[in-house]
């Protein structure tokens, strides 16, 4: 299925990955729309496949019980919270997913030299920054880029713009999960420390990690899927959520009932520190956990960038190396005003520094919209 159609902020859902019969067989999700069921995207100018799959809503306890072994105290305390009905990426972002997007900085920068699709203060609010150029690739390749393999090192900012890039493209809402949605589909129903039970010594059957990945990242898909069909939600990469980090865990939500996923949300309010979840590949099990966080650390993850500014879009250095990302669909897509806060830059350090970069030309401004595939495919004939 190819990406087509204009950018959706109706309350209703589209029809991809929606169907009135019930299938015969396969993953689903019976909803008031339809039945929810897996689907395939073809990248929009690109060769690079991404599948979705349908995840139901309910309710779990976000965090991990006192009693859990390798348990963190920024784990709890544990809130229960209501989760709606999504689509999320079986598989992390990979290279051949996210090399299409960084492709956008060359373009762009046509587009700008020939002055066309130039931004404009009546189309701003379709505007996206793209990955420069890496100035030593060594760092974010050190791991390997080939196709399958996760792409790693782009900041939460750079997987933002990505997720708006291709709602942009395909006319459905993609975003960046929220920790408690993350969590849920890790969990798949399961109570315990991970999907497949609590014995860490059986992470070697199931996922990528410290003991048996060789130290480097690994081709998606290859170990077993969680209940819900979700690849590598412990280990090979850590994964981007828009949480804000917080090293006393939930305990802003204690008390509080009924909890929505959206009013879960703690919205970042500074650049850093920022909620990656699910563990890498050079972690130790107990670190891969469903409920295990870890807060970025711009400073250190910038260390090696030779850059002045550093670059917004980019981490050099350790740890980073095994960060990347994982797709979400909501099946009930929102208001324009409420899902462009995924998007958009919210802090002003940040803002600072992409300004900076995109006036100093080692940044790219431009326009994503359902007509950008086609300006692209004239400036290059």
């Amino acid at each position: 299925m190819v990406c087509l159609g204009s950018v959706g902020f109706a309350k209703s859902p589209s029809r991809r990955g929606l169907v009135d019969k019930k299938p015969a067989s396969g993953r689903l999700v019976k909803t008031k729309h339809g039945y929810m069921v897996p689907y395939k995207m073809r990248m929009p100018g690109g060769e690079g496949v991404f599948e979705m799959t349908p995840i139901p809503g309910g309710e779990f306890l976000l965090g991990s019980p006192k009693n859990e072994n390798g348990r963190g105290a920024d784990e709890g305390p544990q809130v229960r919270v209501k989760i709606e009905p999504f689509w999320m990426a079986k598989h992390e972002v990979t290279w051949i997913e996210y090399k299409q997007f960084m492709s956008l900085y060359e373009h762009f920068k046509v587009f700008e030299s020939k002055q066309i699709r130039q931004v404009t203060d009546a189309n701003r609010i379709d505007a996206i920054t793209t990955p420069t150029e890496l100035y030593d690739s060594s760092f974010t390749f050190e791991n390997g880029e080939e196709d399958r393999q996760p792409a790693v090192t782009m900041t939460q900012y750079a997987a933002k713009q990505y997720t708006k890039w291709l709602t942009a493209i395909c006319g459905d809402q993609y975003r960046l999960p929220t920790e408690a949605e993350w969590e849920y589909a890790c969990r798949a129903e399961t109570k315990t420390a991970f999907y497949f039970g609590d014995d860490a010594s059986k992470m070697g059957y199931h996922e990528w990690f410290e003991g048996n990945s060789g130290g480097v990242t690994q081709i998606v898909g290859q170990k077993k899927p969680n209940p819900w069909d979700l690849y590598d939600m412990h280990g090979n990469v850590s994964e981007w959520v828009i949480d804000e980090y917080d090293s006393k865990g939930f305990a802003w939500l204690a008390g509080k009932s009924g909890l929505t996923a959206a009013q879960a949300i703690r919205w970042p309010t500074k650049a850093y520190p920022r909620v990656v979840k699910g563990g890498a590949y050079s972690e130790d099990a107990l670190l891969c956990r469903s409920a295990a966080r870890l807060g970025s650390d711009d400073e250190m993850w910038k260390e090696e960038d030779p850059n002045i500014p550093l670059s917004p879009w980019w981490f050099t250095s350790e740890r980073a190396r095994g960060v990347g990302f994982r797709l979400l669909r909501p099946l009930n897509e929102a208001p324009r005003e409420e899902v462009a806060r995924f998007w958009e830059i919210d802090d002003d350090a940040i803002r600072d520094d992409v300004d900076a970069r995109v006036e100093e030309g080692r940044g790219a401004l431009g326009i994503a919209d359902p007509k950008l595939l086609e300006a692209i495919k004239k400036i290059q004939q």
